[in-house]
């Protein structure tokens, strides 16, 4: 994403910043996922299994990747709270 360092360079106040952007992200995706599983069950199978092949994949894949994202810099977060205790 634009300006994120990686997450080995990151200092504290960046880490958190990145955690909070990703939680914000999956959240919204997580959010497009559900509106699309309710907004299925009012379709048609033919239309309900068009949109498994096709928008649920990628809503999924972009959703995984964010997680993934946040899983890195929340492991930098641990990482440099061990070294400076209480900063949390």
């Amino acid at each position: 994403m634009d300006g994120e360092v990686a997450p080995a360079d990151a200092s504290l106040k960046q880490a958190l910043y990145w955690r909070q952007i990703y939680t914000e992200i999956l959240a919204m995706e997580e959010k497009v996922l559900d509106r699309i599983r309710q907004l299925m069950a009012r379709q048609s199978e033919a239309g309900r299994r068009e949109v498994e092949l096709t928008n649920v994949p990628v809503v999924v894949a972009q959703a995984e990747k964010f997680r993934q994202r946040l899983g890195y810099w929340e492991a930098r977060i641990q990482q440099l709270a061990g070294d400076s205790p209480g900063t949390l």
